[in-house]
């Protein structure tokens, strides 16, 4: 055995007996939960780990510090206070002059005609109209509500693929420097065989155990540039502000910048598992699900807003009401006697008479906007059914690929390691082979690890989909509502 030198060093490198092989669930679709195992990687920062800020908290966070619900909140009460005000009549007119007045001497006396007069006017909703877009108003005002639903759900997506992005790089961050340990001591043996005069090691296995090293940290490097990109998108959500204090210059420096995530995947239940089984699977039943997603009930509302329009409209061939009276002081006659005070009521209302290029077209108008809303749910509901069913082919083959990495791929990448380490320390064997052979073992583990996080990301993306509004869009207009 020509390498006696080098089997006793490698030998005591070995590479591990066993491979952390488990992966995602390896499930189908349908499962009721998508889970995580450890690709065999050690902790990031373990001393920091009970610090780290975890999934479930990361949402909770990001929900309870969005400004964004807060003004929604306040753009509902507008909506509603502006609902009341809808159904008022406007405030009556008064007017208040002189009448008659003689330019020859401008004495209130001399004329008979000559007055003080007060009126007042007070004008009327032409038809329904005040009620009807009070109406619209308050229907209008259930749309907040429904949006903040959706609000909340799109954050937990959105942090969900944030976490899962900075947790992928932070876990390859360790396989990497786990691996970088074991290259760093095969670089020494290389050096330390090249050396002696027992070892066959050749100039160019040194190299090319320097080279590996080098090409390790190139990787360290871009998937720490992933982990800081992901760590700073994520605090975008993470600020804390006060909304009783929202005139107050917002302290930027006071949020935390410096933190790392959890070292555990999360489990995430698959919504609707059972019917998005393929032998359960039916687009129609998907359909209705999606029918009831915040997004498609406000387009409900919406509807129902350009329905009150139509109403509204329709009341323009109505006659506009107004009723005014007015009351004229007089003085007495030069002679002393006096005269009578004249009392004046009357009616206005106007004609809508040509309504064929106005009343018509505009009640026209708002019939085809509220066709055109229509349209608007169809192609949302479209949308969101090719969104879950390309999620869901996604899925499969990434459980399918789950399964090959669990029940193969890990385990022969790791025998194909050690079986290369074994040849090259019986003579029969390549350097190169050895490093090639580690190399794709780390590829492996890494792999395993990505697939694992996608899942969870198509999982999150599907639940987002299949959202459903927690009350009935015509019972949610009270102030406050959720």
């Amino acid at each position: 055995m020509k390498h006696s030198y080098f089997t006793i060093v490698l030998m005591a490198l070995a590479l591990p007996a066993s491979v952390q092989a488990t992966s995602v669930g390896a499930t189908s679709v349908g499962a009721t939960s998508v889970g995580a195992t450890s690709v065999g990687a050690t902790s990031v920062g373990a001393t920091t780990q009970q610090n780290a800020l975890s999934l479930e908290q990361a949402i909770t966070l990001a929900q309870q510090n969005d400004p964004w619900l807060h003004g929604n909140h306040l753009k509902q009460q507008a909506v509603e206070h502006a609902s009341i005000a809808a159904n008022t009549l406007p405030d009556p007119k008064v007017s208040v002059g002189m009448m008659n007045l003689p330019t020859d001497g401008w004495n209130l006396s001399q004329e008979g005609m000559t007055q003080f007069k007060v009126g007042v006017s007070q004008m009327f909703g032409r038809g329904d109209s005040l009620a009807i877009k009070s109406k619209q108003l308050k229907l209008s005002a259930t749309q907040f509500p429904l949006q903040r639903q959706d609000r909340k759900a799109k954050l937990q997506s959105n942090v969900t693929q944030l976490w899962l992005d900075a947790y992928l790089a932070q876990k390859t961050i360790a396989l990497i420097k786990q691996d970088r340990v074991l290259f760093e001591q095969i670089a020494e043996v290389a050096k330390a065989g090249y050396s002696s005069v027992v070892g066959k090691t050749r100039q160019q296995d040194v190299v090319r155990a320097q080279l590996e090293l080098i090409q390790l940290e190139d990787r360290l490097t871009v998937e720490q540039q992933k982990l800081e990109t992901a760590l700073a998108q994520l605090n975008e959500w993470l600020h804390i502000y006060d909304a009783t204090a929202l005139d107050v210059a917002y302290d930027f420096d006071k949020q935390r910048t410096a933190f790392t995530v959890s070292d555990n995947l999360p489990h995430l239940e698959l919504a609707y598992a059972a019917l998005l089984k393929p032998e359960h699977y039916a687009r129609n039943e998907l359909a209705k699900l999606l029918l009831n997603h915040p997004i498609n009930r406000a387009i409900d509302v919406k509807q129902q807003v350009s329905e009150q329009t139509i109403a509204l409209n329709k009341q323009q061939y109505q006659p506009q009401w107004g009723v005014n009276a007015s009351y004229g002081y007089r003085d007495d006659m030069p002679s002393g006697m006096s005269r009578a005070d004249l009392f004046s009521v009357g009616v206005t209302f106007d004609l809508p008479l040509f309504t064929k290029n106005k009343q018509d077209k505009q009640v026209a108008a708002a019939v085809a906007e509220s066709e055109a809303v229509k349209t608007d749910k169809l192609l949302m509901v479209k949308q969101m059914l090719s969104a879950v069913e390309k999620e869901l082919k996604l899925l499969n083959r990434l459980s399918d690929r789950q399964t090959l990495y669990a029940t193969q791929l890990l385990k022969q990448a790791h025998y194909q390691a050690e079986a290369a380490l074994t040849a090259y320390t019986n003579d029969d064997g390549d350097f190169a082979e050895v490093v090639r052979a580690r190399i794709a073992e780390l590829n492996a583990r890494i792999g395993a690890l990505k697939i694992d996080v996608d899942a969870l990301k198509a999982v999150s993306r599907i639940n987002y989909l299949l959202t459903q509004a927690t009350q009935p869009a015509e019972r949610s207009h009270t102030l406050g509502a959720n």
